[in-house]
């Protein structure tokens, strides 16, 4: 029988929400995830950041997270969304998204009020009370303008027993280690970094949440496979494959790129909800020279195999 952990190993997309004429783009939805299912995926992540959570509504939400359930039937760890910078808020989320049937919850840090590490452990712990799922701790300081320390961490799986895991998401391999450090084998450690994954995955990771495998899913549950494997060489080559397009999805704001790159691979369309908007010019020029390049690259990569 497959232990947390191992249900948590492999790559996890960050789904991006598609919309159309400022509704949900259902149709367009189930396509994306049909795409990530026969890709292998080992996790589906919907109503996160790269799927415009914040401006979603508690019933788009809701519906987001039930139909990624009912699609992948069981053939993918569903990791909702359920983060908000009001604790009250959080824990509605996190019903929420029990109700409509997620097999685990991702649980941000609260943004823009900045708490403490205190404020940290007693927000965690009242979200960890209110449902029976696993929690995925997400530490973005970038975004959120918190970290959570090690210490946290480890304070936070000694009080609330399903607190299991972490998204470490902020640009520095070394924290896996301390992590590690602070709370032992038994934290499941995910990188929030596409570019991270590999180094993530030698200091003792057991997966990535990605966003770039919105795009080529297959490139990265290959290169994530291989690596656990023991093909080290064979993961380095896809990494180094994948890497000119994992740092396009970051020209702009996720998930501004991540959308143009699927619009202009004909997948979803551009569409995003204000305050965010669709990338430049400049970046879907960009954008477009590097697909078609990782599109040779992967079509040589296939022959090769």
């Amino acid at each position: 029988m497959n232990t947390l952990a191992d249900r948590f190993k492999g790559v996890f997309t960050a789904l991006i929400t598609p919309f159309k004429d400022g509704a949900v783009d259902f149709p367009a939805y189930d396509a994306l995830v049909a795409r990530q299912l026969e890709a292998g995926v080992a996790g589906l992540v919907p109503v996160g950041t790269t799927g415009e959570a914040a401006t979603l509504s508690e019933e788009e939400a809701e519906a987001l997270i039930a139909r990624t359930v009912k699609l992948a039937e069981g053939r993918a760890l569903i990791l909702a969304g359920a983060g908000a910078n009001d604790t009250h808020k959080a824990i509605e989320k996190a019903k929420r998204a029990e109700t409509a049937g997620a097999d685990a919850l991702l649980v941000v840090t609260p943004y823009y009020n900045k708490p403490s590490q205190a404020g940290l452990v007693a927000h965690y712990a009242a979200v960890a009370a209110s449902t029976s799922l696993p929690i995925v701790l997400y530490s973005v300081p970038g975004r959120c303008g918190v970290e959570i320390t090690p210490e946290t961490c480890a304070a936070l799986m000694e009080r609330c027993g399903n607190i299991v895991a972490i998204k470490e998401a902020g640009g520095d391999a070394a924290r896996v280690t301390k992590l590690r450090a602070a709370c032992g084998d038994r934290l499941i450690v995910h990188s929030g970094d596409d570019a991270l994954t590999l180094p993530f995955l030698s200091l003792g990771a057991v997966g990535v949440t990605s966003v770039v495998s919105n795009v080529a899913p297959r490139e990265m549950v290959a290169m994530v496979n291989a690596w656990h494997a023991g093909d080290i060489a064979g993961a380095l080559k896809l990494h180094e494959m994948i890497a000119e397009l994992t740092d396009s999805m970051f020209i702009e704001s996720n998930p501004g790129p991540v959308k143009a790159a699927l619009a202009l691979s004909n997948l979803a369309g551009p569409e995003m909800r204000l305050p965010m908007v669709p990338v430049s010019d400049q970046t879907r020029q960009r954008l477009t020279g590097i697909l078609t390049r990782f599109g040779e690259a992967s079509a040589q990569f296939r022959e090769m195999r």
